[in-house]
């Protein structure tokens, strides 16, 4: 199947200001040539790094365009999933990527609840157990660190070892996803991506050295390539050394940029995905 044959369902947030969510995964996948259709969780004015935000919750909208799809027979070969905002969403989406996954329908999620050890602000501790019903029927999930240690009931902290790895990979793997890439691991020696390649039965560890500074949206690059990569037909490995690669260059590009919170201008970097 060729790329413009290709349905990609996105269902994220979307910022009017800032290039994160759909804002970021749009242009990137796009680019790439897919077939898109994309569903808000929620209309957010600005990045949530700014000082002050509105978020408007699309949980009706959702519901209703949901329908419209089914009456419209409109079909999907991919679904991903980022952002979630309530638990009514949680559980429509949840339902919606098992009875989609139980056609045949391939289910990537970006479970995005928190980072550096806590939950994101306005972040209930419940959306830890809802997501799980997600993952639990996904083929791809990319959860960092912390919501790895989240879902698994794992103590974050800093330093650790492989074997640890692999118990929190493996535990994510009990909660029913076939592949797993966990990132931003502090493990011992340094930071690390790891991950499960359920086509080939394989673990694998990728080093990468830390970039002082911070970017919202990187996540969601990272996001784009790997489905965009896999699609394409990519091992997971390879897919994941790609999307490292890809965002540390923006990221150094972008190092000295005054106003990071609006995160990256990625449509200038669109040749980098080829």
């Amino acid at each position: 199947m060729s790329t413009q044959d290709t349905k990609v369902l996105l269902i994220n947030d979307i910022a009017g200001y800032g290039k994160v969510a759909l804002s970021a995964m749009l242009p990137i996948l796009s680019y790439k040539g897919f077939n898109l259709y994309n569903l808000p969780t929620a209309i957010v004015s600005n990045t949530l790094n700014y000082e002050k935000f509105r978020i408007e919750d699309t949980t009706e909208y959702l519901e209703e365009t949901l329908k419209i799809w089914k009456e419209l027979n409109f079909s999907f070969d991919v679904i991903s999933t980022g952002f979630i905002f309530t638990k009514k969403q949680m559980e429509i989406i949840s339902k919606f990527c098992e009875e989609q996954s139980k056609k045949g329908v391939l289910i990537f999620n970006d479970p995005i609840m928190a980072d550096n050890g806590e939950l994101y602000s306005g972040i209930s501790p419940d959306t830890v157990d809802y997501m799980k019903n997600i993952i639990a029927v996904s083929d791809v999930t990319m959860p960092n660190y912390t919501e790895s240690c989240l879902l698994t009931n794992t103590k974050y902290k800093e330093g650790i070892l492989i074997e640890e790895i692999n118990s929190i990979i493996n535990k994510i793997r009990g909660i029913g996803a076939k592949s797993v890439i966990v990132t931003s691991i502090p493990s011992v020696e340094t930071r690390i991506v790891a991950g499960f390649d359920s086509k080939i039965n394989e673990y694998f560890y990728l080093p990468y050295e830390e970039i002082p500074t911070y970017f919202p949206g990187t996540g969601d690059i990272f996001s784009s390539v790997i489905i965009s990569e896999t699609l394409e037909g990519k091992s997971l490995k390879v897919a994941t050394e790609k999307a490292m690669k890809i965002v540390k260059e923006i990221v150094f590009e972008n190092k000295d940029q005054e106003d990071k919170k609006k995160g990256i201008h990625i449509e200038k970097y669109l040749n980098l995905f080829d």
